[in-house]
């Protein structure tokens, strides 16, 4: 009988001062759950000017939520914020229920998607981080130990409670430890890119926007035969580890696309802090592609949602553009380039090029259209500028071979003494 009733549940949020996001936000715990593999069965809502610090709720809110998870038969009842660790006591207390909040069920989405090792490691961190201060009263057995046979050099007066709060506080040392390690790592293949002078660009937005979709699309339109697609599924969270992808434009030039983990409203600071080495990405980008879901009637929100994300990891000042995607299912035109907006759609793989062409225009601006002469024993120039420039003409001279191209700025001045008649540059 537990089996059946073990993935049914009732939501419960407290409207604080009629906050304007709190119908979707309710929404987005429902989608959580269910991506949590619990079904819900019933929702409950309180207007309210303030949370009641005890239980959340009212009381007579707490005895109308205790009929109905009965009445519903379900074990679980989920909380849309986080729960302070004498709430959820008092709430398992009075609910006689199994007490999630909405931290708590997104740390299990991660736990259960997380599939590097260093993912694991940030949400096992993430886990432990929000248990510690909930040890607290959770299990009747915490009672003191001591005493007794085997216990005599072990701290007679020392509880459970305590030697739980010590181990897990040596696991999460044990843990940040590792993740050191792996972020040095990440830091030296940082700078090694960051000499190269190719350009970062990150691709940021709300779970499920559609980030490593658009990621693959663009590796498809460019690098065909490259083999390098990346995990995209119709989920939350499909993405938790950082993938970059070098992508080489028809004109020669360069940039790295990133595709990181997507967004949600009130994640959870523990899992922010948590992954804070890997969203490092971000604040160190040249250019930022916000991915938004436009068929989602709530976009506007999810982008702000995005923006103090953003805020809070320090990447707020980067430039960014706009990919619209799914614009296919919302009646208007696509694709279209208006601004720091793109509208395409990814799956009709459509806007791609409009994308690529505003973001070219943002991150390679220290090229430069000009028209040069190369001595016949610099060939080796000729052979650089093919391979690191868009040659758009090439034409032998007397005196040399007459490159007509777009070339980075620093290349032309790098090798102009060598010209035979350096020309004047647009």
């Amino acid at each position: 009988m537990e089996q059946a009733m073990n993935n049914k549940a009732v939501i419960v949020g407290v409207n604080l001062n009629d906050r304007p996001d709190f119908a979707y936000s309710m929404e987005e715990l429902r989608n959580l759950a269910e991506a949590c593999n619990i079904e819900v069965v019933g929702e409950l809502t309180q207007n309210a000017s303030k949370i009641t610090s005890s239980h959340y709720l009212g009381t007579g809110k707490v005895g109308e939520l205790s009929a109905l998870a009965e009445g519903l038969d379900a074990s679980t009842v989920i909380f849309n914020d986080e729960l302070s660790p004498s709430q959820l006591r008092n709430l398992e207390g009075a609910l006689q229920k199994k007490v999630m909040d909405r931290t708590l069920v997104i740390l299990d989405i991660f736990a259960e998607r997380a599939q590097t090792h260093e993912a694991q490691l940030q949400v096992e961190v993430a886990q432990l981080q929000y248990m510690l201060p909930r040890l607290v009263g959770l299990r009747e057995s915490l009672g003191r130990q001591g005493g007794g046979s085997g216990m005599k050099n072990k701290g007679t007066g020392e509880t459970k409670l305590e030697l739980d709060r010590r181990r897990i506080e040596e696991r999460i040392s044990a843990l940040r430890a590792e993740l050191e390690k792996l972020v040095s790592r990440r830091q030296v293949q940082r700078k090694q890119r960051q000499k190269t002078g190719v350009p970062v660009i990150c691709l940021v937005g709300y779970t499920n926007a559609g980030k490593s979709s658009l990621m693959n699309a663009i590796l498809d339109q460019y690098m065909p035969d490259s083999n390098k697609q990346v995990l995209a599924k119709d989920m939350l969270f499909a993405t938790l580890e950082t993938s970059v992808r070098s992508i080489e434009l028809p004109d020669h030039k360069s940039f790295l696309l990133t595709d990181t983990v997507g967004f949600v409203s009130q994640l959870p600071h523990h899992l922010v802090k948590a992954f804070r080495s890997t969203l490092e990405e971000v604040a160190e980008a040249d250019l930022l592609i916000q991915v938004v879901d436009y068929a989602n009637p709530e976009y506007e929100r999810l982008i702000d949602v995005t923006n103090e994300t953003l805020k809070a990891l320090g990447a707020d000042h980067i430039p960014m553009i706009y990919a619209y995607n799914k614009t296919d299912l919302t009646g208007e035109r696509y694709p279209r380039s208006e601004g720091d907006n793109v509208y395409l759609s990814v799956k009709e793989g459509a806007g791609v090029e409009e994308l690529v062409a505003l973001l070219k225009d943002r991150v390679f601006q220290d090229y430069i259209q000009c028209d040069v002469v190369i001595p016949f024993a610099e060939g080796r120039l000729v052979a650089y500028f093919n391979v690191n420039a868009h040659v758009q003409a090439t034409d032998y001279e007397v005196n040399g071979t007459r490159l007509t191209m777009e070339c980075k700025k620093a290349d032309y001045e790098r090798y102009k003494h060598l010209f035979v008649e350096p020309a004047p540059v647009d």
